[in-house]
């Protein structure tokens, strides 16, 4: 058996050489994945914000917010692409993901990032539009109907969390919202790991369907492996549940028309607890249950999604 000296000098290497493994990884990401989008400050937060057609004025804006360990990309194609051929399509990096940063890790509930983004609508001159958010995204639209109701013209809520739910999150995000620990591992193991585990995990999450072909670099999906954003990201999941514990209360205040779109087979957020139990609680709601369908129904059933947020635009002009 090794002295526990020598095991100690060799954790040390190991750490320090995954750490440099994970500085070079995080500058070959940034220049791999560039911002394709503009930036917005606000406070508390620089938003990456991308326009798909920003000259394109008539009718409401629709704006399109991605959910966890993702970025505005995973909203672009094929759903922001499609609309954006008649529409002034906005997509946003919520605060500390994808090209968003964030001042405090702290600043990671649904409630907050629904300021941050209302706040930089301000700046694009946008008073009014359909929100569509995916999954953590599904969680920030329903905030930002109940503090500023006359900003929001109708809610599409894809595969959204919406409310609070027996167990918890993954053990590595736990950790990683933790001091000390967090750091430590997402300045070591989780960008050399993740590097390797991202296509099983990709698997998991568009199950019962398959990734589209190129997924990984069309969605820029890797850029949650970089420290600091995979720390905003673990403190954003850690932080969810009992977030939603006191949001969930406010949700009959919300007018606006509901759209809740999710599969019949998500295994990363139950349908069941979330969309269906959203729509039994709001007259207004209407649920959109799609069958042999997993967690992402905005790439593998676009045609439905953008088919329901034209049924809204029409009905709230």
């Amino acid at each position: 058996m090794w002295p526990a000296s020598m095991m100690l000098a060799v954790l040390t290497l190991t750490l320090a050489f995954l750490a440099i493994v994970t500085q070079v990884g995080t500058v070959w990401l940034e220049r791999k994945y560039p911002p394709q989008g503009r930036f917005i400050h606000v406070s508390g937060a620089k938003l990456h914000i991308s326009e798909i057609d920003p000259n394109r004025s008539s009718g409401l804006p629709i704006v399109l917010i991605a959910g966890a360990s993702s970025s505005l990309e995973t909203m672009r194609y094929p759903l922001g692409e499609h609309l954006a051929r008649n529409h002034r399509v906005v997509l946003i990096d919520r605060p500390g993901q994808g090209w968003s940063t964030r001042e405090r890790r702290t600043d990671s509930t649904p409630a907050i990032h629904a300021r941050m983004i209302h706040d930089a609508l301000d700046q694009l001159n946008i008073d009014r539009a359909i929100f569509v958010g995916h999954s953590w995204g599904g969680a920030v639209i329903p905030a930002l109907a109940v503090a500023y109701p006359k900003r929001v013209a109708g809610l599409v809520m894809i595969s959204a969390v919406a409310y609070p739910w027996k167990g918890d999150v993954d053990w590595i995000y736990r950790a990683s919202a933790t001091p000390v620990i967090g750091p430590l591992l997402a300045h070591t193991v989780v960008l050399p790991y993740g590097l390797l585990a991202l296509d099983t995990a990709l698997r998991s999450v568009f199950y019962p369907q398959r990734p589209p072909d190129n997924y990984s670099d069309q969605t820029q999906i890797r850029l949650v492996l970089r420290p600091d954003t995979f720390l905003n990201n673990a403190w954003d999941l850690a932080s969810l549940r009992s977030a939603l514990a006191s949001q969930s209360q406010d949700y009959p205040r919300i007018t606006a028309p509901i759209t809740l779109i999710a599969g019949d087979s998500d295994t990363v957020v139950s349908t069941d607890i979330h969309s269906r139990q959203f729509a039994r609680s709001l007259t207004q709601a209407k649920l959109v249950v799609l069958p042999n369908t997993g967690h992402m129904p905005q790439m593998t059933a676009s045609d439905v999604v953008e088919r329901e947020i034209e049924d809204m635009l029409r009905g709230s002009i």
